[in-house]
């Protein structure tokens, strides 16, 4: 498998780090705008070997992983795309998906990506074949992506250690608005507003923990994070103004010398829901169905997974004799099954069969009717 790398910073160093040491059989090339990143990124072993272009770089890949700055990078994936070859997937580390998506047109090869990992540190120094270990990476698919390239995807991010999880383009820049580009515009508010307390003497302010946790991420990558408020502008003010609506309301309640015991408790218990929260059991179920083969076939049944919460933790796509449809088995959380039966008999799909899977190997095999499968989400 030949693997081809646009950009080598921390994100891009840490796939080739992954899949050098976690892949069979792959060689990793390496392209970067910087002639010094590529030197150090085959020095730490990121790489196989570099580039001269771009186009080099992809030329004869089976898959293509840009990790460009935001704001470059609608701009390179129309590079990638023009220059890859037809059986090749192309995906992205970008934390804002609809500029990306926008870009590819409506090209098959496509599945957009974003792995929820890295560091307060940038740079291919820092990169690390255990970064992405348990942590999130969504698939971003747009209408027409194709099956294979998509399983492509999944299976090539599931190899790395991340838990690829299936998401809409417009839900991943809202949600994303929230948890993580508006945490880093309050932290930089905040030590704006704290800065200002120095006074004429300039002297630096006595500073407790509260203020250095809340603003770890204050004034990070000045030009990555320039072009992801830009790339993301409109969820990012939309949440900057339901800021301000909520910080009113709680300056009024302060104003009124309210009780607002209850507020921080509820608070507490809602923050350990939300980072708590697993994302997927341990056991999975296994379900085959038969699909169209057309295109975006897989990356609508995806997405209609993502929007009924069902998570896709694996899948692996057949075209059948004669080539107008194909066997499509995936693998969902067992507590999940119910769900996933339910919307798949909604969209007319029907399941031939399926399996109760062990998550981290598949080891046991043991059969699952589509009964158990119902009773098991049920009980």
């Amino acid at each position: 498998m030949r693997i081809a790398l646009i950009g080598v910073g921390l994100i891009g160093g840490s796939v080739g780090l992954a899949a050098r040491a976690r892949l069979q059989d792959v060689r990793v090339v390496g392209w970067d705008p910087s002639a010094a990143t590529l030197k150090s990124a085959v020095s730490i072993g990121a790489i196989d070997e570099t580039a001269p272009t771009l186009e080099a770089a992809v030329h004869n890949a089976d898959l293509v992983v840009v990790a460009a700055p935001m704001g470059r990078l609608p701009e390179v994936i129309q590079q990638v795309l023009r220059a890859a070859p037809d059986e090749c997937a192309v995906t992205d580390v970008g934390s804002v998906k609809r500029p990306v998506i926008d870009a590819a047109g409506h090209d098959g090869r496509l599945v957009a990506g974003h792995p929820l990992a890295g560091s307060e540190s940038s740079g291919v120094h820092y990169a690390r074949a255990d970064l992405f270990d348990g942590s999130t990476w969504y698939l971003v698919p747009h209408e027409r992506s194709h099956g294979t390239r998509f399983e492509q995807v999944h299976r090539f991010v599931s190899q790395l250690g991340a838990r690829p999880t299936t998401i809409d383009a417009l839900t991943h820049d809202r949600l994303m608005a929230t948890v993580s580009h508006l945490p880093h515009v309050l932290a930089n508010v905040l030590v704006e507003q704290v800065g200002e307390a120095r006074g004429d003497d300039q002297a630096v302010p006595a500073t407790g923990p509260s203020f250095r946790d809340v603003t770890r991420v204050a004034g990070a990558n000045p030009v990555l994070w320039a072009g992801i408020y830009s790339a993301n502008r409109d969820a990012l003010a939309g949440q900057i103004d339901r800021v301000i609506e909520r910080l009113s309301d709680v300056s009024r309640r302060i104003k009124a010398n309210e009780d607002l015991e209850g507020w921080q408790s509820d608070t507490a218990d809602l923050r350990r829901l939300i980072v708590d929260k697993a994302l997927t059991g341990d056991e999975l179920v296994e379900l085959r169905t038969v699909v169209p083969n057309r295109p975006g076939a897989i990356a609508e049944l995806a997405l209609a997974f993502a929007k009924e919460g069902v998570n896709i933790a694996d899948l692996s796509v057949a075209p059948l004799p004669g080539g107008a449809t194909g066997m499509v088995a995936l693998w969902c959380p067992l507590e999940q099954s119910g769900a996933a039966l339910a919307l798949l008999a909604e969209l007319g799909i029907e399941v031939v069969g399926g399996e109760r899977l062990d998550d981290a190997r598949r080891a046991r095999g043991a059969q699952i009717t589509l009964d158990d499968a119902r009773t098991s989400s049920a009980s």
